[in-house]
């Protein structure tokens, strides 16, 4: 039997995100009166961001391989996921009335692919349970022990028996996620690893040319070999964008973490493309050097390996015209053509932030040890994870147990 909650119980909620909203709900569930408040006029804008190519929920991998998706998080995380994993996330949803489906890559999706309809049931069901929303009020820390806000009628002071803090990492400012509690924390002595791009696009520099002719344009079926956080070799296949001045997209975000970490000790970092990752390294070797007659080797290369448009771009833009003319170069460079990273994209493009509270700065309730009866979830805290719906699941997880320890704090 939990232990009792006095009555008159009050908890403010700071950040109406997933990881916020889940706490609200935990905290309610117990009868206790929460307040959230959020900077935005609406509550989840950047959870209906998310959701508009398709709202990925999370992923139906065995819980060790997810588990492994936080990397050098993961034994941190892994409490969170105890209490919360997957397949709870999935039951929680059809708890709301909305059906999901497994997808080809393991993915898990709401029936109908949309994020609003799942937020709507959500917050319909955290009102019903006397869950009150405060929009367009901004944290500002605190005073004489009360939080204060900046609302559109002026200051307000609020006094809570326990905070749960869940304002997201550093990524896309205009939703909300701006990082400005960077500075309330640490002055109260929390300490706070640097925020970070992560899930994010690269620079690489690419000529006037280049840039010119193929930015915008998708490289399907490739793959990347690059270097892990622990130095080993990463080879993955799938799909990017050639942007205006580098890359981003699903197959980038994956390796981020680590080609961010190789740029900030090495000032760069390299990745190797193949450009025909269903031919063998014979099978390229036997097509270049296939008698082509008065066909140019351009020609040559789209009849015999599909090799056109970026891909024939990439090829020009990171060989020398000597290395393009020299077979053994070309078909080695079909497989394993060096690319140079030069730095990561601003971490307000970023889809998510690596960085924020260390988790040495909470106790295993999650409240911060600098200053009691205040909780920290979602991506406020030194985690990171690629996309998938490792991200959001950990959010809602963390937020869970933010929640579960304010309300031991209550009843203490």
């Amino acid at each position: 039997m939990s232990p009792p909650i006095p009555p008159t119980s009050r908890v403010a909620v700071i950040g109406g995100g997933p990881a916020g909203l889940m706490a609200a709900e935990v905290i309610s569930e117990r009868g206790v009166q929460v307040d959230v408040y959020d900077a935005m006029p609406s509550v989840g804008r950047k959870f209906l961001l998310a959701g508009k190519g398709g709202m990925n929920i999370t992923h139906s991998e065995p819980r060790v391989d997810f588990g492994q998706r936080y990397a050098g998080r993961a034994a941190q995380v892994a409490p969170w996921l105890d209490g919360f994993d997957a397949d709870a996330v999935r039951a929680w949803i059809h708890g709301l009335g909305v059906d999901t489906f497994i997808g080809s890559s393991g993915r898990v999706f709401p029936t109908d692919m949309k994020a609003a309809p799942l937020l709507r049931a959500w917050l319909h069901r955290l009102r019903e349970r006397g869950v009150r929303f405060h929009m367009r009020h901004r944290w500002l820390g605190w005073k004489d022990g009360a939080l204060v806000l900046a609302t559109p009628d002026g200051e307000l002071a609020v006094s809570a028996d326990a905070t749960v803090l869940a304002l997201g990492g550093g990524s896309w400012a205009r939703l909300g996620s701006d990082g400005a509690w960077v500075a309330l924390l640490r002055d109260r002595g929390v300490d706070i690893a640097p925020l970070q791009p992560s899930n994010c696009g690269f620079d690489v520099d690419w000529s006037a040319h280049f840039s010119s002719r193929h930015a915008g344009e998708p490289l399907t079926t490739v793959a990347i070999t690059s270097t892990s956080a622990d130095g080993m070799q990463v080879r993955r296949k799938g799909q990017f964008v050639v942007t205006a001045t580098g890359v981003e997209g699903s197959l980038i975000y994956a390796l981020s973490a680590a080609l961010r970490d190789q740029i900030t000790v090495n000032g760069s970092a390299t990745i190797h493309l193949d450009l025909v990752p269903d031919f063998s390294e014979q099978r390229v070797w036997d097509e270049v050097t296939r008698p082509r007659g008065s066909r140019s080797m351009s020609s040559h290369l789209q009849s015999r390996l599909g090799i056109k448009g970026v891909k024939s771009g990439l090829l020009r833009e990171c060989l020398s015209a000597g290395q393009f003319a020299d077979p053994a170069t070309l078909a080695r460079s079909l497989k394993l053509l060096p690319v140079v990273l030069k730095r990561a994209r601003p971490i307000d493009e970023a889809i998510s932030s690596a960085g924020g509270v260390r988790f040495d700065a909470l106790d295993d309730a999650g409240m911060l040890r600098a200053l009691p009866g205040v909780f920290v979830a979602g991506e406020m805290i030194d985690w990171e994870a690629p996309t998938g719906g490792y991200l959001l699941t950990a959010c809602f997880a963390s937020g869970r147990a933010a929640g579960q320890g304010a309300l031991r704090w209550l009843a203490r």
